[in-house]
């Protein structure tokens, strides 16, 4: 299954909305849509908004009014601005304009044509590179799963969320291919139930034995079961190791502290940010009430209520056990394991 792709100039993705009831794929050559399904989330995932908006990029350019290279560069940045409004907190989608701004940047000298030619290069390399990020994670991670294991998750982070087989559950899925005993509960991720309607179905499809829980039933769960670990995704790292992910993380990072279970983080190093020190400066999205009181067109809460709604929350890097990227297992101190991945390029074990 490919949540996303490029296809005969056009953008192809699996409507997520519609998971796990109908498996429905928009076919569009138009930029607008594409923004509204990432403001929507009919595509999520931090990986995946790297690689649409890297697509997005090409959708944007399409029609040039004009062949004048100023024009189309103006035209560019016109796209990846309007990408770019679409969620604030992902580091993969900026990431993932900027290299498209880097290659338009060294080509346009030579033509609108030929910078054309590799943007289009550029957006399949990413995708293709994601795709390898996540297969390097999923080998570097599985060294971490004991056998047999018991593991919590949270939201969604396999296939559908990334170019590949996912983060997190790139993780749970190449340690169960090795012959490993893996076993899995699922947060169902409130308001919009990703671990209920997302992970739950693409765990079922590989085979794996999943338990679905509420979110605040993972506490007990740790309590009175036997735990092995906890992996989850993020959408942003800062360059002390502090996490933003799915709102629920820092309750379920702090529960994991509170019974020794070991709590790691699976991510691209596309996904950190070493521009921040720290988590505090992770901008948070923040949705829409009625996510929240008419979540599914049902309302569960009086209308006029007022709601605070953040998309993601920030587990403080004193709670991570490691950090799994594709250049390896970084464990404390974060400040420097994750300088040596970015500048450096090495792995650390």
């Amino acid at each position: 299954m490919k949540s996303i792709e490029w296809k005969d100039d056009r953008v192809r993705f699996i409507d997520q909305t519609r998971l796990p009831s109908e498996e429905v794929y928009v076919e569009t050559d138009d930029l607008e849509v594409l923004a509204e399904a990432i403001r929507s989330l009919r595509i999520r995932g931090a990986p995946a908004l790297g690689v649409a908006a890297a697509y997005g990029i090409l959708l944007g350019i399409r029609k040039p009014r004009s062949n004048e290279p100023r024009e189309f560069t103006a035209l560019l940045e016109r796209t990846a601005l309007t990408i770019g409004r679409t969620r604030p907190t992902a580091k993969n989608l900026f990431w993932a304009l900027e290299r498209m701004r880097g290659v338009c940047r060294l080509t346009i000298e030579k033509g609108v044509e030929e910078t054309r030619r590799a943007l289009v290069a550029e957006a399949l390399a990413i995708h293709r590179e994601d795709a390898e990020m996540c297969d390097a994670i999923g080998r570097h991670g599985a060294s971490l799963v004991p056998d047999p294991a018991v593991i919590v998750t949270h939201c969604n982070t396999g296939s559908l969320a990334t170019g590949g087989e996912g983060t997190a559950q790139s993780i749970i899925t190449t340690a169960a291919a090795a012959g490993k005993r893996v076993s899995v509960y699922a947060d169902e991720t409130r308001p919009l139930l990703q671990g209920a309607r997302l992970t739950v179905w693409e765990l079922q499809k590989k085979g794996i034995p999943v338990t679905l829980i509420v979110d605040n039933t993972a506490a007990v769960v740790m309590a009175t079961k036997r735990v092995d670990l906890v992996v989850v995704g993020a959408d942003r790292i800062a360059a002390n190791g502090d996490v933003a992910n799915k709102v629920g993380t820092y309750g379920l990072a702090l529960v994991a502290k509170a019974h020794g279970v070991p709590f790691y983080v699976a991510a691209p190093s596309s996904t950190i940010d070493g521009s921040l020190p720290d988590g505090s400066g992770i901008p948070i999205e923040e949705r829409k009430a009625e996510e929240v009181t008419e979540g599914f067109g049902k309302r569960t809460a009086p209308a006029g209520v007022n709601v605070f709604a953040p998309a993601f929350d920030v587990t403080p890097s004193s709670l991570v056990t490691a950090i799994v990227t594709e250049k390896g297992i970084l464990r404390p101190p974060f400040d420097r394991a994750i300088g040596d991945a970015l500048h450096k390029g090495g792995e650390r074990q």
